[in-house]
């Protein structure tokens, strides 16, 4: 008898320690605790999944029947750690359940001391960082993981007790076999109290699927000269659009199944794919990683009432947001910086004495109502509104602190990755409601506390519009301000274009002409291009910022044509962009005070390539 009940306390006792190293895989995987701990539902039972692991009869996945479905990346740079990502699944096909573990926990057999009921084994994943190089030898961070189909077979890791600002190579393995991902590439931030000369970022924003091919991801990654990809938002696009490369699933997203889908498809993408594998990423997400034009309570396309409820299948404002945004932190190589904020994004970078990079939500999180395509005279109407918030008072309040932080510690630079354009740009039609000028008491706030703290060196980023822009950053009506010298200015604007995105659906004189317009119907206004898709390549110095916009003559194709539009330099403790502006000249758009000499392309027939010809006029349909 007592031999009998030995055995069974050690068979116990084994159950037990088999579930404690279980659990200690699964909680290795970042994506089985996101995007909360507040809400159980919206996350991962990890004891729940972990019983079900040791249901006996379960039949494990064969390595052979394994992949790495969509390659690596990476992200979220710390001083000592970095995110890394992947995908290890049977199929590239998401998973379709909405929910973690449906059904009750499967019941133990006393009897037969099985698991009545059998699923599939969770899969183990290695993962190993190791000196920039050096993969053949032994590596200096290591862990293993699990991963099944309740967070679509995704894996998030955080790779710990790295140096600062240094390059390293990851993989990622199958346990106990030969089954490897692609090698990655992937850097950390420098401490906060480094001595930092130069840090270098792609930036970018607005890849829509169906629209193009995503050739700026693989041009800037061929360049091979950044620190880190930032990417603004609009990452995915969650409309039903079709062509070439039609959307999939083919509806508009609601369910967790929809949005995981999305995410599956854009990164297929071999330039995605590419930059995703070298580099580390910086994100935050715009409207359409949700719903286009979103705010604290539906959107555009879904405006919280019965009628839409019922209209679009029962699935709610919140419902359809927490699908998203569980989807996002599943598929993106980000921390969540707050688990206990479902819905918090917003964080800082400290990259020594060189620079804050605050990244903020002005979409999601708790923004007041935005134009909705249907309310623009009423959104006229209360624009200006002390109450109306882009960021919700927590949020903002947050930004603001940052933004002295970062001031009274001595970085030299505040850059603020943002999603929409913070300059009061008056389009032909007025001003949008989307963005920071349908939000003017918030704008106000900002430009106050900058301006009355002293608080300098301050760029700001944004995408969403498909079109560049470059401003001065200055509190026009409050202010003087000399758009000709720049006088008055309390940093400057810099706001790229898509990745592929439609910008102006006109031919490129008349686009310039439209530039030409805007430019002069705006004074802090220095430059505007809605003609090229591409990106900015952002390069901060101690003593100066430069930023070079880059674009395509066409994402009809994957292609590498990179054409170089403008450049451009804002030096320390000057808070404007330098004169004469661009150098006096551009090779895109409209530049105050200046000239633009395009470099013109020709189309050759017979091979379908584009040669550069000279400096007359062109006309490129893309």
């Amino acid at each position: 008898m007592r031999s009998q009940i030995a055995a069974r306390l050690v068979a116990a006792f084994a159950v037990l320690l088999q579930a404690t190293t279980v659990a200690g895989a699964f909680e290795g995987n970042l994506n089985y605790v996101s995007p909360s701990r507040r809400h159980p539902s919206l996350g991962i039972n990890i004891p729940q999944v972990s019983r079900r692991s040791l249901k006996r009869g379960n039949v494990a996945y064969a390595p052979e029947d394994l992949s790495f479905t969509h390659g690596v990346a990476s992200g979220d740079p710390y001083p000592d750690s970095i995110i890394l990502w992947t995908r290890v699944a049977p199929s590239t096909e998401s998973d379709a359940s909405n929910v973690t573990v449906e059904g009750p926990v499967p019941l133990y057999n006393h009897d037969t001391e099985v698991y009545i009921g059998a699923d599939p084994s969770p899969i183990c994943v290695d993962w190993d960082v190791f000196p920039e190089g050096g993969l053949n030898g032994s590596s200096i961070a290591s862990g293993s993981a699990y991963t099944t189909s309740d967070i679509d077979f995704t894996v998030k890791v955080e790779a710990t007790g790295l140096q600062p600002f240094t390059t390293y190579n990851y993989q990622f393995s199958i346990c106990g076999s030969d089954v490897k991902s692609p090698v990655g590439r992937t850097k950390t931030a420098p401490t906060a109290d480094a001595d930092v000369s130069e840090v270098k970022f792609a930036v970018f924003s607005c890849s829509n699927y169906p629209n193009g091919y995503f050739n700026a991801y693989g041009n800037a990654a061929r360049k091979d000269n950044q620190d880190y990809f930032v990417h603004l938002g609009d990452y995915i696009y969650e409309n039903a659009a079709q062509g070439e490369r039609a959307h999939q699933p083919p509806n508009l997203l609601f369910t967790l199944y929809d949005y995981r889908t999305r995410h599956g498809q854009y990164r297929t993408d071999p330039d995605l794919q590419l930059a995703s594998q070298n580099f580390a990423w910086i994100t935050t997400w715009d409207d359409h990683e949700v719903s286009n034009n979103g705010y604290r309570d539906g959107s555009s396309a879904l405006n919280n009432t019965e009628d839409s409820f019922l209209k679009d299948g029962g699935v709610s404002v919140d419902q359809r947001k927490m699908n998203a945004v569980r989807a996002y932190f599943e598929w993106m190589p980000i921390r969540q910086v707050d688990l206990d904020d479902n819905l918090r994004i917003w964080r800082t970078f400290q990259m020594g004495n060189l620079l804050d990079f605050i990244v903020l939500d002005t979409r999601n999180y708790d923004r007041s109502i935005t134009s909705l395509d249907w309310n623009d005279d009423y959104i006229d109407l209360i624009r200006d509104d002390a109450s109306r918030s882009l960021m919700g008072s927590h949020q903002e309040n947050w930004f603001y602190k940052e933004l002295s932080k970062s001031s009274d510690r001595g970085a030299a630079w505040r850059i603020i990755g943002n999603q929409i354009l913070f300059s009061r740009i008056y389009e032909s039609y007025g001003l949008s409601g989307d963005n920071w000028s349908g939000y003017t008491a918030n704008r106000n706030r900002t430009l106050k506390h900058l301006y009355d703290n002293n608080i300098g060196n301050n760029v700001f980023l944004a995408g969403d519009s498909h079109q560049n822009w470059v401003s001065d950053l200055v509190w026009l009506d409050e202010k003087e301000y000399d758009p000709e010298t720049g006088e008055g200015s309390i940093g400057v604007e810099f706001a790229g274009t898509a990745v592929s995105s439609t910008g102006q659906d006109s031919p490129i004189l008349e686009a310039r002409e439209e530039a030409e317009y805007r430019v002069g119907n705006n004074s802090e206004l220095q430059w505007q291009d809605g003609y090229y898709r591409g990106y900015i390549y952002l390069t901060v110095r101690q003593d100066s910022v430069q930023a070079q916009f880059y674009g395509s003559p066409s994402v009809a194709s994957r292609n590498s044509w990179d054409l170089p539009l403008a450049n451009f330099t804002v030096n320390n403790g000057e808070n404007r962009l330098a004169r004469p502006v661009a150098g006096g000249s551009v090779e895109a758009g409209a530049l105050r005070g200046g000239e633009t000499t395009p470099t013109n392309l020709t189309l050759n027939t017979d091979t379908w390539e584009w040669d550069i010809v000279g400096y007359d006029q062109m006309y490129i349909e893309t």
